[in-house]
């Protein structure tokens, strides 16, 4: 009888589960997989993305190689990825260092910190769109760099790590408060001190950490749009298109549907590849640590 109830409570407990996951995987084949799946097909074809088509088999990707608008907006997202992916880490270990030492308030502290990362990327850009359009240029008397081609992108770097670094610091926190105490006194006790005691002790223990952020921030940073949405709209002169707001700007409402979904086919590889290079080559300094 004990066997029978028992196998009865787990038939209930899977048909539980189904139902909990069947719903959800049918919400993500709708939204996910399949959209993917048919952007891959359109890939190959010349769509408008509407009305009809032709096959044109691989010859949008033979076509981006040499389309140089396509190319300044991948050295454009891979500039400032890079530079945001730095400087976001950076500042958010450093804050994070702070906020995890014993100083009072520090709860509010992190409350404060995280802010940012409630509020929507759309309504900040806006926001600093108006700072940089209106208020820099009254202040130091000079024209908004969000007008200047070769100085837009650091508005939008600024933008990017002041949002980004909220919950890249939160990330890092935990990473601290995982590192016993014990660790600290021993390394004291053998002169391990400030930059010493940071260098040998807390960086090799919460470099799961720093795998964890490098690879999101990099990742969210190489898909920036909505900045670019609401401070440039990709200008001036191009200057800020991202390959994500190219995607979207010459897919949707430029007829080259067809020719941007290869783009976005390569543009999903290569995320991909990077963040699968990023996890082994932090994994690996994980170990040598």
């Amino acid at each position: 009888m004990a066997s029978l109830a028992k196998s009865k409570v787990g038939a209930g407990r899977d048909k539980t589960f189904y139902a909990i996951l069947i719903p959800i995987l049918i919400l993500f084949v709708a939204f996910n997989t399949i959209p993917l799946i048919t952007g891959f097909l359109y890939s190959f074809t010349d769509s408008k993305g509407y009305g009809a088509f032709n096959i044109v088999g691989v010859q949008n990707y033979i076509d981006m190689f040499s389309d140089v608008r396509i190319g300044n907006s991948y050295l454009f997202t891979f500039k400032v990825a890079v530079v945001a992916t730095i400087l976001t880490n950076v500042i958010s270990l450093v804050l994070a260092l702070g906020l995890n030492s014993k100083i009072k308030f520090k709860s509010a502290f992190r409350a404060l910190y995280f802010v940012p990362q409630i509020l929507g990327a759309l309504v900040v850009g806006y926001v600093f769109s108006y700072f940089f359009t209106y208020i820099v240029p009254a202040l130091t008397g000079t024209s908004s760099i969000l007008a200047d081609p070769n100085l837009a992108w650091i508005a939008i770097v600024v933008v990017l790590v002041w949002q980004s670094c909220a919950q890249t610091t939160i990330i890092y926190i935990t990473g601290l408060q995982s590192v016993p105490e014990d660790v600290y006194e021993a390394g004291s006790l053998d002169g391990a001190t400030g930059w010493n005691q940071f260098r040998y002790l807390t960086l090799p223990l919460i470099m799961p950490s720093v795998t964890t952020n490098m690879v999101l921030v990099m990742k969210n940073m190489l898909m920036v749009f909505d900045q670019i949405v609401a401070m440039t709209s990709g200008g001036p002169a191009q200057s800020t298109e991202s390959i994500s707001y190219l995607i979207y700007n010459n897919g949707l409402s430029g007829g080259q549907f067809g020719y941007q979904c290869a783009n976005a086919v390569i543009f999903f590889i290569l995320i991909a590849v990077i963040s699968i290079l990023q996890t082994r080559f932090l994994n690996s300094r994980e170990e040598q640590l």
